[in-house]
């Protein structure tokens, strides 16, 4: 009787939204090039046609916009000029969501005040994990850089490959504009307070940046993962962390030094009909596989074995079980022991999985930054795993062990705000004991 009630629920609620198409009502979205190039249009496609509505059609209106219609009057315009010109949009009512690239700046968060809480749960929505790319030319002999490094050249301080230990060349950079989300995302985890030097090569878009990096042998160059294109995938280094690729475990656990959110943001209320039906389908299995099919991470959860597994510490390994970990990791509010909102969502993932897997038993693994001794770090750390724990219990779901290994194993350098944040974390392993 409860499956007929939902399902007649289901069908009535979709029934309301195709009523509502009849009536011309419509979403838009602006703000970030890497969302809304490809990825923001594919995920308004994938809920129409979840939705059974049919002639869903794609066309380009200029440069960095575009439009989708289907069919009883349905159309979501799409501008993609830069996650900053999203908050804009939110604020002026021009736009029913803001995408966004970066998280939300304070002085966003106050000009907002007066329609939403822009940090909230039912305003911030985490829709993908993206990898900041360092690209440079497919002939470029060096193969790995450092965060340290590659601010160094953005600010000009290096200036040659030789200095790097590549061939003899001057460093051309290219960069995206100060519209851009990516353009933040790499000031606040690259440059810091240093200054951009003023011989870099400007971009609106990360394919036309990906490109022309490609062709020039001196290049170095940022985009977003999926915009690697011809161009050489740099492993990246931060601090005491090894130099890692972005790939699917390295950045679903934000553990690569250069790991991004991207995000929606909504009214925490939104009158639109259409935009929690929408966010509900991006946040999805469904809307997941969207996400990865246009390249970015996807936040539904698998089992992974770590490729450096064996190079870990013994204790770590007598710890981890049989090597499988989740694609997973749960990380905290700045400077507070409260799960932050993609934690929250995962969770109830991680709720799900486990549901689906009952054979499978959780090992829970907490991580810290360095504190005045060790001893508080470790301590510091098992408080974060118990946290996760009590989470789940809440839920029916009994974690197997929960540990705190400290400050060790960094993932970020503990010099900045933003590698400390990351290496305040609790991993999610697979038990081999019953």
């Amino acid at each position: 009787m409860r499956k007929f009630v939902f399902l007649f629920s289901f069908v009535q609620s979709i029934a309301l939204l195709l009523a509502s198409f009849s009536q011309a009502n419509t979403f838009t979205i602006q703000g970030s090039n890497t969302i809304g190039a490809k990825l923001a249009p594919s995920l308004v496609t994938g809920y129409f046609h979840s939705l059974g509505v049919r002639n869903v059609e794609l066309s380009a209106t200029q440069e960095n916009e575009s439009r989708i219609t289907a069919q009883q009057g349905v159309v979501v315009d799409i501008a993609a000029h830069g996650s900053g010109t999203g908050f804009k949009a939110l604020h002026s009512g021009l736009a029913d969501i803001a995408a966004a690239s970066r998280p939300a700046k304070q002085k966003e968060i106050d000009q907002l005040a007066e329609l939403t809480v822009l940090t909230s749960q039912r305003s911030e929505h985490i829709i993908g994990i993206d990898g900041l790319a360092i690209i440079t030319h497919p002939q470029n002999p060096i193969n790995e850089l450092s965060v340290e490094q590659i601010a160094a050249i953005y600010s000009g301080e290096i200036t040659n490959w030789i200095d790097l230990g590549g061939r003899f060349g001057e460093i051309t950079l290219y960069s995206r504009d100060d519209k851009s989300g990516t353009w933040d995302s790499f000031k606040r985890m690259v440059l810091g307070r240093a200054e951009l030097d003023s011989t870099a090569l400007r971009f609106e878009a990360n394919d036309e940046l990906s490109d022309r990096v490609s062709r020039d042998i001196n290049s170095i160059g940022f985009v977003g993962l999926p915009s690697v294109r011809q161009a050489k995938l740099m492993a990246i280094s931060d601090g005491q962390g090894k130099a890692l690729k972005p790939n699917q475990l390295t950045i679903s656990t934000e553990d690569y030094a250069l790991s991004r959110r991207l995000y929606f943001y909504t009214d925490d209320n939104p009158k639109n009909s259409h935009i929690l039906p929408f966010i509900q389908y991006v946040q999805s299995p469904a809307g997941q596989k969207v996400v990865a099919a246009n390249g970015f991470i996807a936040q539904n959860i698998e089992v992974i074995e770590p490729l450096d597994y064996a190079s870990l510490p013994l204790d770590f390994q007598l710890l981890a079980g049989e090597g499988q970990r989740l694609t997973v990791n749960f990380r905290f509010k700045e400077g507070s022991a409260r799960l932050d909102n993609r934690a929250l969502r995962d969770i109830q993932r991680l709720v799900d999985f486990s549901e689906k897997n009952p054979d499978k038993k959780l090992i829970l693994i907490g991580f810290g930054d360095q504190k005045k001794s060790k001893e508080r770090s470790q301590l510091l750390s098992k408080l974060r795993a118990m946290a996760v724990r009590r989470e789940l219990v809440k839920q029916g779901i009994y974690p197997k062990f929960n540990y705190g290994y400290g400050e060790q194993l960094p993932v970020a350098s503990n010099q900045r705000e933003a590698g400390r944040l990351k290496n305040r974390r609790v991993e999610v392993w697979l038990s081999h004991i019953d």
